[in-house]
């Protein structure tokens, strides 16, 4: 079993956290998407709690940036929630949800444990600091392979039903969020269809 730790970020890590970026985001992602020294500045002053890196005997492997909302169930874009990606004019101090608007592992450091220790990390922020819930936007990149003969919502409940099986969204269910709403146009995602899945895990 790896040796995995999770820690705050600093702004000391980022050419770190762009190392995992660009490995887990390759082209042809825009490399105009990957964290800017200015958004990673603005995570650590805004909310140092919510940046975290995992290394695996000191080698940079994954990443995760969350922040707090208070949580009222309307839907939004990843934009708004995140301030395009800076956070500081979104990030409510007082908000009862801890958001997770970004995780990414290196493809060669996958299938360690890796993004399950960040989730759980994110888990032990939201007992930490009192919060009802861990909430994310889950991508679900195969539903473009289904589209012409489910609509999304019956995607969302056959891969639940576990008679589909999704690359991101059945591994958010097996870290124990449920999915409880459908996000329209959240971000541009071909294989999503712009779709993406609101999730939570209730303290």
């Amino acid at each position: 079993m790896s040796t995995i730790t999770v820690r705050p970020y600093t702004l000391e890590d980022y050419d770190a956290l762009l190392t995992i970026q660009k490995e887990a985001f390759p082209p042809p992602f825009p490399s105009d998407l990957w964290w800017t020294k200015e958004q990673i500045q603005s995570h650590v002053e805004t909310f140092p709690q919510g940046g975290l890196i995992a290394e695996v005997h000191g080698t940079p492997a994954g990443s995760a940036t969350s922040l707090l909302i208070e949580f009222d169930g309307s839907s939004h874009t990843w934009d708004e929630v995140s301030d395009s990606g800076f956070i500081r004019g979104s990030h409510q101090p007082d908000g009862d949800s801890l958001y997770g608007i970004d995780l990414c592992v290196r493809p060669s450091m996958r299938g360690q444990g890796i993004a399950q220790a960040l989730y759980e990390a994110r888990k032990q922020t939201v007992r930490d600091l009192g919060l009802k819930r861990f909430i994310a936007a889950c991508r679900i990149p195969d539903y473009y392979k289904h589209a012409d003969k489910l609509s999304v919502q019956d995607y969302v409940r056959a891969v639940q039903n576990q008679a589909l099986k999704d690359p991101v969204l059945s591994f958010m269910l097996k870290q124990g969020l449920t999915p409880i709403s459908i996000l329209p146009k959240y971000v541009e995602d071909e294989e999503s269809l712009d779709y993406a899945v609101l999730v939570e895990w209730l303290h």
